[in-house]
């Protein structure tokens, strides 16, 4: 997918369905039994610190008592752009609506999530659902994000 207001092109797996257009997304994937990725784009210098952003995705969960495994982050490099990448696991608040309050809770549910510093800013990808989905399709998620390149 391209899209020329964030710089970026990146390609999805086949399996992943582009979803209706939403409201602040650029893009929603429909990845299989419950699972979606959201792309947001706020626009150059928009959409926040990444560390505020990410602090706010893992407090969209109730991690489970004592375990250090529920949240695990890491910093990765494509083609010379920085990949903050996230990973919870647990019940998810499941945010929603104009204030983004709880739509109730999921239990055993898991993010991944990327923010990229792209050319004309940070580009967010979202990708929640079912902690089994997630897992199944973690490596194409994974080649998602590696195929992220500044367009031309």
């Amino acid at each position: 997918m391209t899209t020329e207001s964030t710089g970026l092109t990146w390609t999805a797996p086949k399996e992943w369905k582009l979803g209706e257009k939403r409201p602040m997304r650029i893009a929603t994937y429909v990845v299989g039994e419950k699972g979606e990725l959201a792309v947001f784009y706020f626009g150059e210098g928009q959409g926040g610190d990444p560390d505020l952003n990410i602090d706010r995705w893992k407090r969209q969960f109730k991690l489970p008592e004592g375990s250090k495994e529920a949240v695990k982050e890491t910093k990765r490099e494509v083609r010379g752009m920085t990949v903050r990448i996230v990973d919870v696991r647990g019940t998810y608040t499941n945010p929603g609506g104009p204030m983004m309050e709880s739509q109730g809770d999921l239990p055993d549910y898991r993010l991944l999530g990327a923010i990229v510093m792209g050319p004309k800013g940070s580009v967010f990808f979202k990708f929640t659902g079912p902690a089994k989905t997630v897992a199944d399709n973690e490596k194409a998620f994974n080649a998602l994000i590696g195929s992220l390149e500044k367009a031309k």
